[in-house]
């Protein structure tokens, strides 16, 4: 009796369904973040930085449109402008660390169009276009020369130097040695033609080489520097409002050739070096 009494006052067991079961981890469903949030909030980019690469984009722009009608001093001028203004989009991400990796691919598409499509399409206009055939396929040279320098300088870890002219001094080089020319009144022709073709060939070589050269990251802003450091860009900034597509030239120039003569003065210490231990 005892037992069965025992058995009646206890409660019934229910049996565990299980539907009822409920996971032990997992996120909730309040926790999950919808799919178009997510893809949202990967899409995002940082405005400031992005704004100057659209800048030296459309600088490149210009200078295409402007080198087919004709005004080449206009389309040299924007590619120089595109120059400064991708000098300062990576440093703008870096000071206010909004680095991003679709900053990196976007500042490599807007560097191609004004780097690589606009000095071709300019050098063409201006005086490649007498040359025919000959002269297109020297520009279109130029044009893959700096395509696949900006491919290597995306695949290569950041190093203190460039490997190859970097395709901002080609284009600015270029881009410079018109504006001397058409700022003195002079035009183009035949006889300007081939050594336009030389310097092209040249430069777009220059990009793809294995020789290297000083990269400006290598300048630090915010470092002291000497009073006579100080009083050379002083004089710098004076010749360049002076004369700005003169100075701007030989600046591009003594850097252009920067690279080879290095090459040339470490040779010749590889070979010293090699002699002496002999």
């Amino acid at each position: 009796m005892a037992n069965r009494e025992g058995s009646e006052d206890a409660e019934p067991v229910i049996p565990f369904s299980a539907t009822d079961r409920q996971p032990e981890t997992g996120p909730q469903e309040d926790d999950v973040v919808p799919a178009g949030e997510r893809a949202g909030i990967r899409r995002g980019i940082y405005l400031l930085p992005n704004m100057v690469t659209t800048g030296a984009l459309f600088s490149g722009f210009y200078a295409i449109i402007a080198a087919m009608t004709d005004r080449h001093e206009s389309a040299a001028i924007a590619i120089v402008i595109a120059g400064f203004l991708d000098a300062l989009d990576g440093r703008i991400a870096r000071m206010t660390n909004t680095q991003s990796e679709f900053g990196v691919q976007y500042d490599s598409l807007s560097d191609l169009v004004a780097f690589g499509v606009a000095p071709a399409v300019l050098m063409f206009s201006f005086s490649l276009s007498d040359l025919g055939k000959f002269g297109w396929t020297i520009a279109f040279i130029y044009m893959a020369c700096a395509a696949l320098r900006l491919a290597r300088f995306n695949t290569r870890p950041d190093n203190a130097v460039f490997t190859g002219l970097a395709s901002p001094a080609a284009a600015g080089t270029s881009a410079t040695c018109v504006w001397v020319w058409v700022d003195n009144g002079l035009y183009s022709g035949m006889e300007m033609a081939l050594p336009m073709a030389v310097m092209t060939v040249v430069l777009a070589l220059l990009m793809v080489s294995n020789i290297r050269y000083f990269s400006p990251k290598q300048i630090d802003l915010k470092g002291r520097v000497s009073f006579f450091s100080m009083l050379i860009v002083i004089v710098l900034f004076a010749f360049i409002f002076t004369y700005p597509p003169g100075l701007l030239l030989v600046i591009g120039i003594l850097y252009t050739a920067s690279g080879p003569i290095d090459a040339v003065r470490r040779r010749y210490r590889r070979q010293d070096d090699t002699l002496q231990d002999l």
